[in-house]
């Protein structure tokens, strides 16, 4: 069975996204993706774009990586973050910190707004100081320190 490469125009399910050079079955190519300008045949002008986009994408991702590395720097020149909670008996807290809690008091401390989903945080269900991570991007993660103190 013969196979055709076709550069991607938009994402496929299954096959790949926009700018991938994928192979696939000549049929396939002749009778959906090319007719449905979901791909174009593989030319060498239209290789060097695919290359020069996979080169921007990769000059992108190491901007933002170096970017979480600078929040990651002051996450941790921070060190710690104090949240007030309501205490009742055994300094047990009335609820318990959330990420969104979390997430707030980041971006108040050093004006970088952080994804929530990105914090794990311990259970907490007492006073007392625990330690949280912040994935910042996909090889960068910070370790924050958060004291929980009881509230005025």
């Amino acid at each position: 069975m013969a196979k055709v490469q076709l550069v991607l125009n938009q994402d496929v399910s299954k096959l790949g996204k926009t700018g991938d050079l994928v192979e696939v079955a000549r049929g396939y190519a002749r009778n959906y993706l090319i007719p449905q300008k979901l791909a174009v045949n593989v030319t060498p002008g239209i290789l060097k774009q695919v290359e020069r986009r996979k080169e921007k994408e990769r000059q992108r991702q190491l901007e933002l990586k170096q970017q979480a590395q600078e929040r990651k720097a002051a996450l941790e020149a921070k060190g710690s973050f104090t949240i007030a909670k309501k205490v009742g008996e055994g300094d047990a807290i009335f609820g318990t910190v959330t990420d969104r809690e979390l997430s707030e008091l980041i971006q108040s401390a050093i004006g970088q707004e952080i994804d929530r989903r990105g914090i794990t945080l311990p259970e907490i269900k007492k006073i007392g100081t625990y330690k949280a991570e912040v994935k910042l991007h996909a090889e960068v993660s910070a370790t924050v320190e958060v004291n929980v103190v009881a509230e005025d």
